[in-house]
């Protein structure tokens, strides 16, 4: 790795490897980084930033206001489904599917209804955390594919920093224990030592089942090989099923067809439903007390009307989303048709389901969310001192120049705009999202084009504004921007954080709690640049006047001598 050429051993070469590989896209990293932090409370994000949803407080009847309202919204649709409030959810969610209505999403409504009444309610134009969340891995305003390609190549980075850093620090868990805190380099080390080991085991999952979510993308090569290009078969085998066979026609198929079309529209004769109360207590019966989470009902209002009741979460990271315990009733007469047994998936499938489940926080309750999240800010922080060390390890030969090369201007700009300045933004995201009109055309995209431009602004700043107080500013700005948003939220019609508390609407709650959360790291960054900006400051006064007393002497040696 010399460019002299000489030769060195496999810690030196790793050094090298770990240094460049983590600048090179660690500004892009960080980004990811951050964002995918956040995601770990997407749905939390999704519900504060519709302070609509904020009136909406689970009942014990909910699920019967529930089925009441898509009676009244949706009464001849082919299907409803629908999602009722949990610890992150303060709303019910509904879908339906108009007859004849276009396959896929197109043909999808959506709608959100208030748990304690079923009606509708009207929220506001917003991508809210969802927007993080694909931009943590597909960025923005960009092909779809262009995006993940730069993602996963950024994670596959971040994989090879992790495992040259190991190698790089011999010690790396005895200096785990180490810090030495107002030692300029020598304290930034210690902080990007401490922040990697401190949650290593999180950081080497997390890329790893980064890089499997992207592997079909990333390595289609096997898939198409092995499967004759036909990805779908590989897709169905990797999940335990089989892939669906070619339709075969003919008259006899085509005598079926009207056959069954003949009993369907005799089955598709109006019937009253029954109701889900007792339905749900045959579901909780099975599942020894469990809660409901899910209700979807097939051809509703008919005498073909089935109810299947889906049971809140999984009860394994091997199954993954296809793991609750599910229920199937008549919708008419509500008695109980199946119970079907939770489909084993394969061995491979089944180590895939536990990393993305991993990944992407499926099983965890509040508790354990919380602890991913901290685990996430301290691999942000990693990423952030490491950035800050390459600067650092290069001032004494900043002192010796007399001058900063232009190369490091750059990266000290790149440093304060993709750090503090992401901070700024996703603040500043939040706040768009009250401070914007209701009414807006195109509301979502001006939240997102003001995020955007917040960032760039940052960077700006960051350019003209020497490299201290750009620091001091941007962390300032983010500070306050953080620790404001709950009382934003409470001036812009949102509950307040002491009725979302009463209320047990943890969603609301716990965005507030994040962000208070997030105010008082940023808080106590600015608190530290103060503290050294206020002693560089003392220790420049003496040399000052140190320096104006040997001019006098200089200027009065002449007179002296003569």
């Amino acid at each position: 790795m010399r460019v002299d050429g000489k030769p060195e051993g496999l810690r030196q070469s790793m050094s090298w490897l770990h240094t460049w590989s983590g600048l090179l896209l660690g500004w892009l990293l960080y980004a990811v980084f951050f964002t995918g932090t956040l995601s770990y409370f997407v749905d939390e994000i999704n519900d504060w930033m519709r302070p609509e949803l904020h009136v909406s407080v689970a009942q014990a009847d909910t699920a019967e206001k529930a089925m009441a309202g898509m009676q009244k919204l949706a009464p001849d649709a082919s299907s409803w489904s629908i999602n009722l409030p949990d610890e992150r959810h303060t709303a019910v969610e509904v879908t339906w599917r108009p007859k004849g209505a276009a396959q896929g999403r197109e043909g999808t409504r959506r709608a959100q209804l208030d748990a304690s009444t079923g009606e509708v309610i009207a929220v506001r134009e917003t991508r809210g955390g969802s927007f993080l969340y694909r931009f943590h891995f597909e960025l923005y305003a960009m092909p779809r594919v262009w995006g993940r390609w730069i993602v996963g190549i950024a994670t596959f980075v971040m994989l090879v920093a992790i495992i040259s850093g190991v190698i790089t620090h011999k010690k790396i868990f005895t200096d785990f224990f180490t810090f030495r805190p107002r030692k300029g380099q020598r304290s930034w080390l210690d902080a990007h030592n401490a922040t990697a080991v401190l949650a290593l085991p999180f950081h080497i999952v997390i890329t790893f089942s980064g890089l499997l979510l992207l592997m079909t993308m990333l390595m289609p090569w096997g898939a198409y090989a092995v499967y004759d290009g036909e990805p779908q078969r590989f897709n169905a085998e990797r999940r335990g099923m089989q892939a669906a066979p070619a339709q075969q026609g003919g008259p006899q198929q085509a005598a079926r067809e009207g056959r069954g079309e003949g009993r369907e529209r005799k089955a598709a004769e109006p019937q009253a439903m029954a109701p889900i109360g007792p339905m749900l207590q045959v579901a909780q019966g099975h599942w020894q007390g469990g809660a409901v989470g899910s209700i979807s009902v097939q051809n509703p209002n008919t005498q073909r009307a089935t109810v299947e009741l889906r049971a809140e979460r999984a009860d394994s990271l091997l199954l993954g989303r296809a793991g609750s315990q599910r229920v199937v009733l008549d919708g008419v007469t509500g008695a109980l048709k199946e119970v079907p047994e939770v489909r084993q998936p394969s061995t491979a499938m089944a180590v895939m389901n536990s990393m993305v489940s991993v990944h992407l926080g499926r099983f965890a309750g509040p508790a354990v969310r919380s602890l991913l999240f901290l685990s996430g800010l301290v691999g942000t922080c990693m990423a952030a001192t490491g950035l800050v060390l390459w600067v650092v390890k290069r001032q004494p030969d900043r002192r010796k120049l007399g001058y900063t090369p232009k190369g490091h201007r750059l990266v000290e700009v790149l440093n304060v705009a993709a750090i503090a300045g992401l901070s700024v933004a996703v603040a500043g995201y939040f706040w768009l999202n009250r401070l914007l009109p209701v009414g807006l055309e195109a509301r979502s995209n001006a939240e997102i084009n003001g995020f955007f431009a917040i960032w760039l602004a940052c960077l700006v700043h960051a350019a003209l504004r020497p490299h201290a107080k750009a620091w001091l500013e941007q962390m300032a700005v983010a500070a306050v921007a953080f620790a404001l948003l709950p009382l934003l939220n409470v001036w812009t019609g949102g509950a307040g954080l002491w009725l979302t508390l009463a209320h047990s609407q943890w969603s609301v709650a716990g965005f507030d709690l994040m962000m208070l959360a997030l105010g008082l790291v940023h808080a106590a960054v600015v608190a530290k640049l103060w503290q050294r900006r206020k002693k560089m400051g003392a220790v420049a006064v003496p040399a000052a006047r140190q320096g104006v007393a040997s001019q006098k002497t200089v200027l009065q040696a002449p007179e002296n001598q003569a």
